[in-house]
């Protein structure tokens, strides 16, 4: 039984890193550093494409942009930490900055599941329903989504991040994580965490297989309506914006999923670090690769902004 008298308050946590071997530490740092780097120029890249070339002021990068934004803020949440602990070895975080980053690492990361799901409601509604595309993706009726997709993950998290904030953490003060994830905070509650972790499937739940199932939905109408085109050489070019979406879909929710919604999602620490570094680092490395570098009218805008 936990007891009230036995609760040590602490005034923050101790992050054990992302790896524990010292001679790993600076090989992770250079590649940390680079795909960072990498990371950001690649979605500033498109930020700036889109917006400077009025030939891509459409809602399907409109949407592409504001996942940019969101991908940059998504990862700065969670890097520059890291790649400071690995410099100064200094790994300790306060309690409000250990919720804090929490709580944005896992808005947005909810907001972006959103945002996914609105993208492929796009490519249904333009490819689907071509003739009311312009009356339902109209510039308010897309502006009133992506505010949506971060309310959506704001208040998901919001719940997540309060819920867990309030439990009393009387074990070890050390977080075996290289940030301060849902999962590795719950294992340092000496309270029953049963009910955080019921929170966890039933809100975030909903809304991730909420998402991931409207986008299946989504993609088999699209493969219907592609299937009943009659010209065969028309299919690839109506598959082709679709396709770069359903992989980033595909690593982004199975990843999410693995991490927080399969049972025992907080048995394995090795696991959850490695599923980690592939939504939290890596998947806003690839967005840009796979959206916009691959698409033959972004590759002629960037071609028109380097003649200008």
């Amino acid at each position: 039984m936990w007891k009230k008298e036995n609760v040590t308050l602490i005034e923050g946590f101790v992050l054990l890193g992302l790896v524990k071997t010292p001679s790993l530490e600076k090989v992770f740092f250079v590649l940390l550093f680079i795909t960072y780097g990498m990371t950001i120029l690649g979605n500033l890249v498109i930020i700036f494409v889109i917006r400077s070339d009025s030939r891509l002021h459409k809602p399907m990068y409109f949407f592409i942009s504001n996942l940019s934004i969101l991908e940059i803020i998504y990862t700065t949440t969670i890097t520059p930490n890291t790649l400071r602990n690995f410099l100064i070895g200094d790994r300790s975080i306060s309690f409000v900055g250990c919720f804090t980053q929490m709580f944005f690492f896992v808005a947005l990361g909810s907001s972006e599941c959103v945002l996914l799901t609105v993208m492929a409601y796009d490519r249904y509604i333009a490819i689907c329903n071509p003739l009311l595309y312009s009356k339902y993706m109209n510039s308010f009726c897309c502006f009133q989504l992506v505010l949506l997709s971060y309310f959506l993950g704001s208040v998901n998290s919001l719940i997540h991040t309060v819920y867990a904030a309030v439990l009393p953490y009387c074990k070890e003060h050390q977080v075996d994580h290289f940030f301060c994830d849902h999962p590795a905070l719950l294992k340092l509650s000496c309270r029953d965490t049963f009910p955080n972790e019921l929170a966890i499937l039933l809100i975030g739940g909903c809304l991730v297989i909420g998402g991931l199932m409207l986008t299946i939905v989504s993609y088999i109408c699209i493969l219907r309506a592609v299937l009943n085109i009659q010209s065969i050489g028309a299919r690839p070019k109506a598959l082709s914006t679709c396709g770069s979406h359903l992989l980033v879909v595909t690593i982004f929710f199975g990843t999410i999923i693995s991490t927080y919604l399969l049972p025992g999602y907080n048995s394995s620490t090795e696991q959850n670090r490695v599923l980690s570094i592939l939504y939290g680092v890596l998947t806003p490395l690839i967005n840009p690769i796979i959206y916009s570098f691959r698409n033959a009218d972004f590759l002629k805008a960037i071609q028109r902004s380097i003649t200008k």
